[in-house]
């Protein structure tokens, strides 16, 4: 029988960059439908400051409510929170219902200064803080490999640039990394080279990838990752969202939908069944109606 693949249904990307707050009660509602439909790893929170994220600025209520209303009998999510600095740690530490951490290591210099104001040097003392913290606190840990596939900022790249990340991320005892398209610009044929020349340097890590497309390339994207051996993709129903400071608007988050397609189309399998969508979908498109288009109010 061929290995399941992991999907992680990530919300927080989607609702990260939103112009219009999506209220508390609608985003714990949210999550349970997620819940309900078979999702059993979800990118759901982040603990980051407000001023630059200010639809994750209710974090904590969102997990207090998500716990309250959740389905009796069963099994509670993975529940994944980004964050990106000590404090955001400690929050995310903190919250009840939260038991990954994830963290987005920037092998682009300019997009690092960008999205964390950081030095390389900084940015992996952090991550270092953050495995043995969260080894201490009996949580997972992630670190997302920012610009894996190349950047668009004229700065030197390679596979060897990822290869020495992942070496050094497995020289500190890091279990899970998924590698990131962040500006979506990647064809299959490097997504599938740099996933392939990854996995070959990193046994005992699981590795999987966090793909930005425009609509018309992701399910090649896809198949080209999962054809190198991915089994654990990153995915936002009807592709909403993607990186707010990444700049194009038009490159966003694969639709999870066009996942399970490709996935479905190998002959692979998951946890999830495309006809047991249609809530969290319905849900998903009123998000899409009410909030992604009116200015947030200062």
């Amino acid at each position: 029988m061929t290995e399941p693949v992991k999907i992680i249904e990530c919300p927080r990307d989607a609702w990260q960059g939103l112009h219009e707050l999506v209220p508390t009660d609608y985003k714990a509602a949210y999550l349970t439908e997620l819940v309900r439909a078979g999702f059993r790893h979800i990118d759901a929170v982040s603990f980051v400051s407000p001023k630059h994220v200010r639809q994750m600025a209710d974090s904590e209520a969102v997990m207090q409510k998500f716990l309250a209303s959740f389905p009796a009998g069963v099994e509670a999510p993975e529940i994944i929170g980004i964050v990106v600095n000590e404090k955001g740690l400690e929050r995310a530490l903190a919250t009840p219902g939260v038991t990954t951490i994830g963290y987005p290591y920037s092998i682009s210099a300019y997009f690092r200064r960008a999205n964390a104001n950081m030095t390389r040097a900084e940015s992996r003392s952090l991550v270092e803080t953050l495995n043995k913290a969260t080894r201490d606190a009996n949580h997972g840990l992630v670190v997302y490999i920012s610009m894996a596939f190349g950047n668009p900022y004229d700065e030197p790249w390679g596979p060897e640039i990822v290869e020495e990340t992942l070496e050094w991320l497995k020289d500190i005892r890091v279990k899970t990394v998924s590698l990131a398209d962040t500006a979506g610009n990647a064809g299959p044929a490097t997504v599938a080279e740099v996933f392939e020349r990854a996995s070959s340097c990193v046994a005992g890590i699981e590795l999987g990838v966090h793909l930005h497309s425009r609509p018309e390339n992701a399910e090649a994207k896809v198949l080209a990752a999962y054809q190198a051996g991915c089994r654990r993709f990153d995915g936002a129903l009807t592709g909403l969202g993607g990186c707010p400071f990444a700049g194009d608007e038009l490159i966003g988050n694969i639709r999870t939908e066009d996942i399970l397609a490709a996935i479905k189309s190998t002959g692979g399998r998951t946890s999830i069944e495309e006809s047991g969508l249609g809530t969290v979908l319905a849900m998903t498109n009123e998000i899409r109606t009410k909030y992604a288009h009116a200015p947030i109010a200062s």
